[in-house]
């Protein structure tokens, strides 16, 4: 027998799990129209071009490619790939409308990205990203408003103890030359660091090994990142390797500014986050939990990755939040309100004879529009008053509105109070106010 469940990686959406991320979805889009941001939509699949080489080595592996149609089948050749995430999508989109669009533009995008990546606890092959970014400035405001938004999207929602961690490319190339490593190991030697809090100090230093990166390196590196045995600050280590760098001010800066936003109280400068992604070039950003291994959202500034398309560079700086881990801490935690988690209609309306079912189709007709109420229209007619109790229940409505040849000759309609177990026969022009009125006592 054929199977039934979604490709792995892959799911189905009942109502329950619709519900929730539309609740999510709506606080998400009502925080970023606050901040200004204007929405955007781009397609599925993308030029497999406009993809590949955007990502650094593990992330080209895990972009799904589309194999060319007809004839070109067989041979494996691809031109096409699923989008693996918004950014550059939207760096696509900056060059191809550059005339159109004003000198700082600032959008957010909501849709579903694929990567081909193995399967885990909050992590998925397809999943929806809500992505902010602003180009056009090198502000370090944007920063802090973009930090400020992704914070009040999550406070909003009522998480409190997420820790935004913040750093900076440049530091960690920085940081990497001074520990004797040369340039061309740089990305490899990055890849391994955006490891640390999964594999560990030691798996990082084997990971530098395979990599050809020598031990004298290895150990300045890992001396940096462990603290090396000394007790000082995050910022006193980094002036001590490095002097009075310019990130770390820029950084400062950030986190001093943030203080007056949302995200106060949540900024904490990390150098060991490292952000995979190969395009970024000054401040990164990622968002996270306690309780849910990976991050609940990132981003940082990538000033390089437009000019790929567009021949010149232009600044730009993007955060995304990763909704299918929002919705599993949320899940796991119970922070749905009850409203999200139920199923409910404010009245059912049931034909009991069929001469009776063209004056249900308006009754239910005219409720819906009176009152704007949720209402439900039972498609058969019911001979058995226990089958319509059994799906009146199975859709927590709280009324039905019952009509028969007898309702229909007198123009009035009997509405059952389903918790009071109450009934009354009143004229159909004045059920939708009882309802509602019944609805707010």
């Amino acid at each position: 027998m054929m199977s039934t469940q979604p490709a792995r990686g892959m799911r189905d959406f009942l109502p329950e799990d619709v519900r929730r991320r539309d609740y999510v979805v709506g606080i998400i889009r009502e925080v970023y129209d606050r901040y200004g941001f204007e929405p955007l939509e781009t397609p599925a699949a993308e030029n497999i071009d406009t993809l590949l080489g955007k990502y650094g080595e593990e992330g080209n592996k895990l972009v799904f490619k589309i194999l060319k149609r007809g004839e070109h089948e067989a041979s494996g050749q691809a031109d096409l790939a699923l989008r693996y995430d918004l950014t550059v999508p939207f760096a696509r989109v900056v060059a191809e409308y550059q005339a159109t669009l004003p000198r700082i533009f600032k959008r957010y995008q909501i849709q579903p990205v694929w990567r081909a990546e193995r399967p885990a606890r909050g992590r998925f092959r397809e999943f929806y990203q809500c992505d902010i970014d602003a180009i056009g400035s090198t502000s370090v405001l944007v920063e802090v408003e973009l930090l400020a938004a992704a914070s009040e999207v999550l406070t909003r929602l009522g998480f409190k103890d997420f820790v935004v961690k913040l750093n900076d490319r440049r530091l960690l190339t920085a940081l990497l030359t001074t520990a004797g490593v040369p340039a061309a190991g740089h990305t490899e030697a990055l890849t391994a660091l955006d490891k640390l809090d999964k594999i560990g100090v030691e798996g990082v230093m084997k990971e530098f090994e395979s990599r050809g990166i020598d031990a004298h390196s290895t150990a300045r590196c890992m001396e940096f990142f462990t603290g090396g045995g000394k007790e000082e600050g995050v910022l006193d280590r980094l002036q001590r390797f490095l002097g009075g760098a310019e990130m770390v001010e820029t950084m400062t800066t950030i986190m001093s500014m943030a203080q007056s936003t949302p995200a106060a109280g949540h900024v904490r400068i990390d150098p060991s986050l490292a952000r995979g992604l190969s395009y970024y070039t000054g401040a990164i950003m990622e968002i996270t939990v306690p309780d849910l291994p990976g991050s609940l959202g990132g981003g940082g500034r990538y000033d390089n990755l437009i000019g790929m398309f567009l021949g010149r560079e232009v600044p730009a700086c993007g955060f995304s939040l990763g909704l299918e881990r929002i919705l599993v801490a949320m899940h796991e935690r119970g922070m749905f309100p009850p409203e999200v988690n139920q199923s409910f209609v404010d009245v059912v309306v049931a034909a009991i004879d069929e001469n009776a079912q063209a004056a249900a189709i308006e009754a239910a007709t005219d409720l819906r529009k009176a009152e704007r109420l949720r209402v439900d229209l039972y498609p058969d007619v019911v001979t058995k008053m226990d089958k319509i109790f059994k799906y009146v229940d199975q859709r927590r409505a709280k009324f039905i509105a019952i009509l028969g040849s007898n309702e229909v000759t007198a123009g009035t309609v009997t509405v059952r109070n389903v918790a009071a177990k109450t009934k009354e026969t009143i004229p159909r022009d004045q059920a939708a106010a009882f309802i509602k009125r019944s609805l707010t006592d």
